[in-house]
């Protein structure tokens, strides 16, 4: 409702008012964030300004510099936060703090449970950002102008954090943004000098911006001199060995708009070579709640000598790597570089292999340094990693190194690499072997296992949904292919059979049991003639009477049935099925009239389609086939 021609009382987006009752509630133990958050926004604030006026020096009001400026008035009970970077106009206004613009903000809040504790983890991974300041404040008052525009075109924003707020029209000679905290009775510490500089140099001592306080006596009494009170320089930019495990867990936290620390991290300054950069990369710890939003955008801040140019930049990592955060500084791009011009800039494909060559030495590191820290990520991160082998064909060794898969040598819940894998092989074994399957306990109980259980030959279980669409491009790992359990003929008598007499022996045995059951088959292949490609003897089976099994080339039924809940269209391949010719079912079925015969044939080959994991065309059907055999057993 308007109260006058230019102030206006507005609610806020539904989600905000939920966003702020959780951040004022769940972050109670962590309140000191809130100037964490306000002198982070200030400072993409600066560097957004330094940006525009590369290429627009009206921008700078005679002022080029930025800086941002904190003080306190115990008596008002007031914080104030100022900086002369881009400001907003009240458009950007009402646009940045009455809504939340994040993809996939609803889901984000329904995930929330209302335990303080684990809304606040999640919270974290979200960034409270602006709304942070109800933590501590009961009235927040904001005054910003664009820079470019006139004094008059200066907006007052104002909200208690109670669901509405206010948006006015005032003068503001300075471009940029004032932040006024009105502090909460039992929030006193936060109106204390010592308290305020003790949480910038804690949170934002590495910002390469100045953070000015004024300058105290020694009996505490302000004075009008302004000092710097962080110390203004780029984490990236300094050396290693001058830089504390905590300033970098610091830094990881505003670049990353995260609460948790990294998992891990990699810092490089390359000069003197044919690109100088530095770089900062981390691992986190949790994936953002919005790792799988199509539209969501990952990546990489980008600085070019040291000043910021964009946020988010995905052309330095690939799509498999868009969970690393951090920043890219570069002397190799020009300082008016685009979104556009970086997609056709010839270096941006060296600073990618470099930057891509860092991400893997960090993830190789931590996986033979700390693999209980690797299985952190794994669990995090390695459905994103499994896109690696067909995103990226020059890496895809060193990727398939970093896989991590169940296996049936391996305890419940743990995984194993493929290297792992091959180091186990049989002495005579030249494949890797795997089944996929919808889960862990699906894949172990699959007829398909027989042969390999009684063999103790370990096989890989892949049940995540992408797995099969990872190993069709992966063909094989340190010269081993790669095959699945389920499809083509399995002979696996040169890992079974050690001598040449056994050997000979097995093989007029199956010429035997050919002949013995040829026509079976045949009768067989008649009644399935539309569900099936062909029927033949397994060699897979040791107790199960029978299985399906696919052409060597063939989609596996997961993949089949993926890629129609994606609503593509599917040409579906006859699976071929294998019968157990030791099998009491198969052996009392050559003894059946053509009647019984038809019946036992579709039982057989729905338990086959259950086995695997497919559902079955009509369930009903099936069950009264079973019924009908089990009354002729009680005859």
């Amino acid at each position: 409702m308007a109260l006058d021609a230019h102030q206006e009382k507005l609610n806020f987006q539904a989600e905000v008012k939920q966003l702020l009752n959780i951040v004022v509630h769940s972050l109670y133990s962590n309140k000191e964030i809130f100037l964490r958050e306000l002198i982070a926004n200030a400072s993409d604030a600066s560097d957004k300004f330094k940006f525009e006026a590369l290429s627009d020096p009206a921008l700078n009001e005679n002022d080029a510099s930025t800086q941002i400026r904190i003080n306190f008035d115990k008596a008002a009970r007031t914080i104030t936060i100022s900086d002369n970077g881009i400001g907003m106009s009240r458009d950007e206004v009402v646009t940045n703090l009455g809504t939340i613009a994040k993809s996939g903000t609803r889901e984000f809040l329904a995930q929330l449970s209302g335990d303080q504790k684990n809304d606040a983890h999640l919270i974290g991974q979200f960034g409270v950002g602006f709304y942070s300041a109800f933590i501590v404040a009961d009235k927040v008052t904001v005054m910003t102008r664009r820079a470019g525009l006139g004094s008059e075109h200066g907006v007052c924003w104002e909200s208690a954090g109670d669901g509405e707020y206010t948006v006015s029209n005032v003068d503001k000679a300075t471009r940029g943004t004032e932040i006024i905290l009105h502090i909460k009775e039992n929030e006193d510490e936060f109106l204390e000098n010592w308290r305020l500089r003790s949480i910038i140099t804690k949170y934002s001592d590495h910002l390469n911006i100045s953070i000015l306080m004024p300058k105290y006596t020694e009996d505490e009494k302000a004075t009008e001199e302004w000092e710097t009170v962080n110390r203004a320089t780029a984490l990236w930019t300094l050396a290693k060995n001058n830089i504390t495990d905590e300033q970098y867990k610091e830094f990881y936290k505003y670049v990353a708009h995260d609460m948790e620390d990294p998992l891990a991290w990699t810092h490089h300054r390359i000069e003197g070579g044919n690109i100088d950069y530095s770089c900062l990369i981390y691992l986190p710890a949790r994936a953002p709640f919005d790792l799988w939003q199509r539209d969501t955008h990952h990546g990489l801040k980008l600085y070019v000598q040291r000043v910021f140019i964009m946020d988010k930049v995905e052309q330095f990592v690939p799509h498999y790597l868009r969970f690393v955060r951090g920043v890219l500084d570069t002397s190799a791009l020009p300082l008016n570089i685009s979104r556009e011009i970086l997609q056709d800039h010839q270096v941006i494909p060296k600073l990618r292999a470099a930057l891509v060559r860092h991400v893997l030495d960090l993830l190789e590191r931590l996986a033979k340094d700390d693999p209980a820290k690797y299985a952190d990520f794994w669990k995090e991160f390695g459905n994103v990693l499994k896109e690696g082998p067909a995103e990226d064909f020059a890496n895809r060794e060193r990727i398939a190194k970093l896989l991590r898969f169940a296996s049936t040598h391996a305890d419940h819940g743990q995984h194993v690499g493929l290297a792992d894998y091959v180091a186990r092989m049989k002495a005579k074994q030249n494949r890797i072997y795997y089944i996929t399957a919808e889960n862990v306990n699906a894949a172990k109980s699959s007829p398909h296992l027989e042969v390999f259980r009684k063999n103790d030959i370990e096989v890989l279980l892949l049940t995540d949904k992408i797995d099969e669409w990872v190993v069709s491009h992966l063909p094989e790992f340190e010269g081993k292919s790669l095959q699945s359990v389920a499809k083509g003929d399995l002979a696996l008598d040169e890992l079974v059979t050690e001598d040449a007499d056994a050997k000979e022996a097995e093989e007029r045995k199956d010429q035997a049991q050919q002949k013995e059951f040829e026509s079976l088959l045949k009768e067989i292949q008649t009644i399935l003639t539309e569900q099936i490609k062909e029927v033949r003897l397994s060699h897979r089976l040791t107790t199960s009477p029978a299985c399906l099994v696919r052409d060597q080339d063939a989609l596996g039924p997961q993949m089949e049935r993926l890629l129609k809940a994606a609503g593509q269209t599917v040409t579906e391949a006859k699976p071929i099925l294998e019968l157990n010719p030791e099998h009491a079912i198969i052996l009392k079925m050559q003894g059946l009239d053509q009647e019984q015969l038809r019946e036992w044939t579709q039982i057989i080959y729905e338990q086959a389609l259950l086995a695997e994991g497919s559902s079955l065309p009509e369930p009903a059907v099936f069950v009264q086939r079973i019924n009908k055999v089990w009354m002729k057993m009680f005859e």
